[in-house]
């Protein structure tokens, strides 16, 4: 631990920096302490800061957050993603989620995906709002810029589902949900907007009613742009996963989106994959963008024409993980 290290921890809630184990909270304490006191030459304020970070850790209080719109108190973290933590959020009575990026520089992603949330609900068809998180507000913290979002309950990731089903998942299964991808990536594209990061883990499925949410939005771009723009920054987890257009920082179009929807569909059915879908996933990644399918409403009636061949007319197939 060095002091950079130990002034980036000053801007996270102090049950995240000291942890939940009481000796080994005082162990990080004054690790933290040494470095930030003034006689090493650090700066006084950052000091002060870790006092009031401890003491408000001994007392257990909670951490209030007071907006125009809301007060809110921060709970648990309940999740890591690529780039930030969600935590509970309690408001109003009712339950949300805070989404906060570990790292201040990543502020302006978290904008992004506000700008591209307002941007869907303003321009985007109400009948497909479902499809996306509802974005209570975009908020200021402690140097870092959060979105409330509504909390979602009974949805897991795909990538949940592949590792709940190591086999693979039936077609006919992933048939609905590649279908509703469409349908959410369809309904963003006439909106203006490019998701620009469709991978398993920002895939939501609700497997009982058959929901889906496309989550993560801090990628996203404008899709009205001529030429498109550059999606801003990749998973690196997922680097492999991405059409050339995005390593290469060439411009992004709706072909971006449909050729990372094609791999989390083939990713999902994992061996099971009929030949029949995928010849239709290989034609969503080509690697010339150019040749892509481009339109999601589009594609959507191709794989309907091609989902009635394989298995006949559409029925509802219960799902449960």
């Amino acid at each position: 631990m060095n002091r950079d290290t130990v002034l980036a921890l000053l801007d996270r809630p102090a049950a995240e920096i000291f942890g939940a184990d009481p000796a080994e909270a005082v162990r990080v304490y004054h690790r933290m302490a040494r470095l930030l006191h003034p006689d090493t030459g650090a700066d006084g304020t950052a000091f002060t800061r870790l006092a009031a970070k401890w003491r408000s850790y001994g007392r257990g209080e909670t951490v209030t957050i007071t907006t125009r719109k809301h007060r809110y108190e921060v709970g648990p973290k309940l999740a890591r993603g690529d780039l930030a933590d969600l935590f509970a959020l309690t408001r109003d009575g009712g339950s949300a989620i805070l989404k906060l990026p570990r790292d201040p520089a990543d502020n302006d992603l978290l904008e992004r995906e506000a700008t591209a949330l307002r941007r869907l609900r303003k321009d985007g068809d109400p009948q497909f709002l479902p499809y996306v998180p509802e974005l209570v507000e975009n908020l200021r913290y402690e140097g870092r810029s959060g979105n409330v979002l509504a909390r979602l309950e009974g949805f897991h990731t795909l990538a949940e589902v592949r590792e709940a089903r190591p086999d693979g998942v039936d077609p006919r299964d992933a048939a609905w949900m590649w279908r509703r991808l469409l349908v959410a990536l369809g309904f963003a594209h006439r909106a203006g907007v490019l998701h620009g990061a469709v991978l398993p883990e920002h895939v939501l499925i609700h497997p009982e009613q058959h929901g889906l949410v496309l989550v993560d939005w801090c990628y996203s771009v404008s899709a009205s742009a001529d030429p498109g723009e550059r999606v801003p920054a990749l998973v690196s987890d997922r680097a492999s996963w991405y059409p050339p257009e995005v390593p290469g920082r060439e411009p992004a179009s709706p072909a971006t989106d449909l050729f990372l929807a094609a791999r989390c569909m083939t990713y999902l059915m994992g061996p099971k994959i009929p030949d029949p879908l995928r010849n239709f996933a290989r034609g969503c990644t080509l690697p010339a963008q150019k040749k892509r399918p481009s339109d999601a409403w589009r594609l959507l009636e191709e794989l309907d024409e091609l989902l009635e061949r394989l298995y006949g007319p559409r029925k509802f197939r219960p799902f449960a993980l």
